[in-house]
């Protein structure tokens, strides 16, 4: 069935920033098939009214833990809590269930703020994988992989078996990807992060770790490697077009000039970066090294929300002030660097991020009735600085439409919302030992 959004701003974010005022997209499950300005082909089964809204491609969150909603606003001022409290109640209190109906709810936050495709990396993934594809999100989904007891595993490390069994289920998957996620630099030994990476080689799926993000990580290196997390991953031999480095906030001109030479990718998180005192990352010089970087909301703990409209504010607010320059970072380079450029850190630029005949129909419809959307003068620009996810209207991933009038069609947020609240309420008796922190 051929569907046609017209009376539409289309911000196609293809190689030319190709923009239709007065447009239209017409396309079907199988994709894209035409984009233009003017009146809709009289082909198409259903037509929609955009009531000159704005059609953009759907947003790519490179960087995610969605699981972790039980988290959000636990602790969100204490200083080191990712030891002293998340995770030990990780191990005591995530289970399958609770890992499940949590990613069901945060994948709703993500289709409801217009984000099409994530990379997520958490504990029992499956269950991630489960939720994206009942839900009908684009989903890279990571088991992770770390030197100690987790939820889902009682030996350190694994997650190595657990994330063979995750690839050899969903490879192959039309909308569900797994990957191979060691959870950081630190900490896993250079042994497993080899491991990890020949894995990933072994079934050509995309590498993904934390790198270069916290003080204790940045110490740890030069005190017992004399060189930088980059410089040793680089000499690991697992920096490649296929690794995702996430945060990327200490690094070097060397380490950018490593990451380019090996086509290394960066997620960058803004929020959480900024959140917790780390730093800003220097996007500016790895942009200018040639080095693509995607957007990640990083975790509902780390970064509260999941969308990627927080993140756009935030990017060219810290990025403008480190560099006492208002010209860098315009509205469409943010813009492209959570669409296009973060289907490019997936490797999947070929499918998704850009209105093009050919590629995936994953869409969002913004409506600009809104009191904070008028006037625009600046698509972009109303995109970037002053949308939210409220103007939301209407999503579609791979020509299926799962987003209608600001409404789930899959489910109910409430409904959801319920079943993770009676299933929190364990998680909930056990995080009062942490109470005092908390």
């Amino acid at each position: 069935m051929k569907t046609c959004i017209s009376d539409v701003t289309v911000l196609t974010m293809d190689d030319q920033s190709h923009v239709y005022p007065d447009g239209y997209v017409l396309f079907d499950e199988s994709g894209i098939i035409q984009a233009g300005d003017g009146e809709c082909p009289r082909e198409a089964d259903t037509y929609v009214d955009g009531c000159h809204g704005i059609l953009m491609p759907g947003m790519v969150n490179v960087h995610c833990h969605i699981p972790m909603i039980p988290f959000r606003s636990m602790g969100d001022d204490c200083p080191d809590r990712l030891t002293r409290f998340l995770f030990p109640l990780e191990l005591e209190a995530m289970t399958p269930e609770l890992v499940y109906l949590s990613a069901r709810y945060g994948i709703c936050e993500l289709l409801l703020s217009g984000v099409t495709s994530v990379l997520d990396m958490y504990y029992f993934e499956d269950q991630v994988a489960r939720a994206g594809e009942e839900l009908g999100i684009r989903a890279w989904v990571g088991e992770t992989i770390i030197g100690q007891p987790t939820c889902d595993s009682k030996e350190p490390y694994g997650g190595l078996p657990l994330c063979e069994e995750l690839i050899r289920k969903w490879n192959g998957h039309s909308r569900i990807h797994p990957i191979v996620a060691p959870h950081a630099t630190n900490t896993n030994s250079p042994r497993m992060l080899r491991e990890a990476y020949e894995v990933a080689k072994k079934y050509n799926v995309p590498y993904s770790l934390h790198v270069s993000e916290m003080d204790a990580e940045m110490d740890y290196f030069r005190e017992h490697w004399q060189k930088t997390p980059i410089g040793f991953l680089h000499d690991l031999g697992v920096l490649s077009p296929g690794t995702i480095a996430a945060h990327c906030i200490h690094t070097t001109p060397h380490d950018w000039d490593l990451l380019a030479q090996s086509g290394t990718k960066v997620a960058h998180c803004a929020g959480s970066n900024t959140k917790a005192g780390k730093g800003i990352s220097p996007v500016q010089e790895m942009k200018a090294a040639g080095i693509v970087v995607g957007i990640g909301s990083d975790g509902p703990s780390s970064g509260n929300t999941l969308d990627l409209f927080t993140q756009f504010r935030m990017i060219p607010s810290f990025q403008k002030t480190k560099y006492h320059d208002r010209s860098i970072f315009p509205a469409r380079e943010i813009l492209k660097m959570g669409t296009i450029e973060g289907a490019n850190v997936l490797g999947a630029e070929d499918q998704i991020g850009s209105i093009e005949p050919g590629k995936q129909a994953d869409l969002v419809l913004l409506e600009t009735r809104s009191v904070n959307m008028f006037p625009v003068y600046n698509p972009y620009s109303a995109v970037v600085y002053s949308a939210n996810a409220a103007n939301v209207d209407s999503v579609w991933v791979g020509g299926r439409q799962v987003v209608k009038e600001h409404c789930l069609t899959e489910t109910e947020i409430q409904k959801e919302r319920g079943n993770l609240s009676a299933a929190m309420t364990a998680f909930q008796k056990k995080a009062q030992k942490y109470a005092d922190i908390i």
